[in-house]
């Protein structure tokens, strides 16, 4: 299979294209991400993209499964408009470029608490992606909705206090579903999504990620 990623270089991207490079079943792995980055494998293959201009790089989408876990903060992005571009807009533009272009299977990451009627900004924005990919007719879309992530060698100090919070929370039988999960554990779990060859939309909430 060949492989496209949008997100290769956040946390669940990194442990997700590690594995994909180190899996027989992918014979290459194209990455589509905004500045150069060092990766070195004869499986890779770098597309730098300015994703504010599909039609610059809409033919290039050409794979069997796009595995899509592109996203920002609100504090890196600036305002909700500038995160609502790359949550949603260059997200659901490269999955709708990638259907045309004849891919088969979908695999989105998007958040636990998903719901276009949120009357939180986040989740209604992740509800929004959701609801949108489901309409654009793979044959295969799934979309996974972790808890808080577990990142490796985080630096994000609120994200550290909330995942130590949870955590104390889970020990005593509170919010198992919210259990902070590992991006490794989800990037697996995305790759035997793909491979399944499962027909129709899935979508995998909170620790049921883990039993794929």
């Amino acid at each position: 299979m060949k492989a496209l990623v949008l997100g290769a270089t956040g946390a669940v991207g990194k442990d997700l294209v590690q594995q994909l490079l180190a899996d027989d079943s992918f014979e290459s792995v194209d990455i589509f991400v905004r500045r150069e980055v060092k990766m070195d494998s004869s499986k890779l293959t770098v597309h730098v993209v300015d994703f504010d201009h599909p039609e610059a790089w809409a033919d290039e989408l050409q794979g069997d499964v796009l595995f899509s876990c592109l996203g920002t903060t609100i504090k890196a992005a600036g305002s909700q408009e500038a995160q609502w571009k790359v949550d949603y807009t260059y997200q659901y533009e490269v999955a709708k470029a990638a259907r045309a272009n004849g891919v088969k299977t979908y695999v989105l990451v998007s958040a636990i608490g998903a719901d276009v009627n949120s009357k939180f900004f986040y989740s209604r924005m992740k509800g929004a992606l959701d609801d949108a990919v489901q309409k654009l007719g793979f044959e295969g879309c799934f979309i996974l909705q972790p808890p808080s992530l577990v990142r490796k060698e985080s630096d994000r100090f609120g994200e550290k206090v909330g995942v130590a919070v949870m955590k104390g929370l889970n020990a005593i039988g509170l919010l198992r579903s919210w259990t902070p999960m590992p991006t490794e554990s989800v990037a697996t779990a995305m790759i035997r999504l793909a491979q399944s060859g499962r027909p129709g939309i899935e979508i995998v909430k909170s620790q049921e990620i883990l039993k794929v």
